[in-house]
């Protein structure tokens, strides 16, 4: 029995002892490998777009909208009071002054005139004729309305927190549903001296250039009175613009100066200035051709590492 026990004795003896050495080799072993993966850290790399800074032009506007005039319109009225035997004109024709509108006759019973001629008093486009063979008419009923010339005119009301906005001459940028695509030229030509107590409002009134007589009185615009316009300044996306500890700025695209194959973002403060349409003006902090993120930079640091995925076209000059 004391043989048995000195044998196992033995034996876990042998055991714990390569036990031992087992460990000693792989606490050996393990301060290597950690070192080795400590050389090699993952860098993360961010999926970006870009776009460049441009340099052009940027409009700040007031939009309203109205319905086109006549710029020069006048009733015809008859001399005398009476029945009407004929009319001359039909809508849309074009009349020159003193050309024959309507005839009235003003005899009574028992009393014989002869017809009155009513003429156009001045040149230009019958829009309206309540002139009717047989309607009985007083002076103080129009026969014809005629719009003079090919003047046209949009009214406008301006509301009055806009009305220090608002100058005689402005350029005027003018859209109908009825030319899609096609822009208008026009100007600011008269200003009401004063606003509407009940709407709070101002009539402007802006002419309209027609070219190839394209517009008609009555059609719906849509109108932009240019308040503010800048020449050359540099524009960009409004949202490629950051905010962040009371400062206001973009990521710009640069080499890694570490790797060169590599590209990294750099954060640069701006001044920025109007916002229009989504195109913000940079007063200060970038110039043309910079190349700026304005997709996936919300998590950017300074010197990150990007990976541009795309590049979109810069803003156009229509911006």
């Amino acid at each position: 029995m004391k043989r048995i026990h000195h044998r196992a004795a033995g034996v876990f003896a042998a055991v714990l002892i390569g036990a031992v050495l087992s460990g000693c080799n792989q606490a050996k072993a393990s301060p290597g490998q950690n070192k080795g993966a400590a050389e090699a850290p993952a860098v993360p790399v961010f999926a970006v777009n870009t776009t460049l800074a441009v340099q052009g032009q940027i409009l700040d506007y007031l939009a309203l909208s109205g319905d086109i005039v006549s710029g020069t319109s006048v009733d015809t009225f008859s001399d005398a009071a009476g029945k009407i035997t004929r009319v001359y004109v039909s809508v849309g024709d074009r009349v020159a002054r003193n050309d024959p509108v309507a005839a009235v006759d003003p005899s009574r019973p028992g009393m014989t005139y002869q017809a009155n001629i009513v003429r156009a008093p001045i040149a230009g486009t019958i829009t309206a004729l309540p002139a009717q063979v047989g309607m009985t008419i007083s002076q103080a009923v129009p026969l014809a309305r005629i719009a003079g010339g090919n003047a046209l005119e949009i009214k406008l009301y301006v509301a009055e927190r806009f009305i220090s906005k608002i100058a005689l001459r402005q350029p005027c940028q003018i859209s109908l549903d009825a030319w899609p695509g096609d822009v208008f030229r026009g100007s600011v030509t008269e200003i009401s001296p004063v606003v509407d107590a009940a709407s709070r409002t101002m009539e402007v009134r802006v002419n309209v250039e027609n070219p190839g007589a394209k517009l008609k009185a009555g059609m719906f615009a849509k109108v932009r009175i240019i308040t503010e316009e800048k020449s050359n300044i540099v524009k960009i996306p409004n949202g490629a613009m950051l905010q962040r500890s009371g400062e206001d700025y973009v990521f710009t695209v640069a080499t890694d100066p570490r790797d060169p194959a590599f590209r990294i973002a750099r954060r640069q403060v701006i001044t920025p200035g109007i916002l229009v349409d989504g195109v913000l003006e940079v007063q200060q902090g970038l110039t043309p051709n910079q190349e700026i993120i304005i997709r996936g930079q919300t998590l950017l640091e300074d010197g990150s590492r990007i990976n541009v995925i795309e590049q979109v076209a810069p803003l156009g000059a229509a911006n």
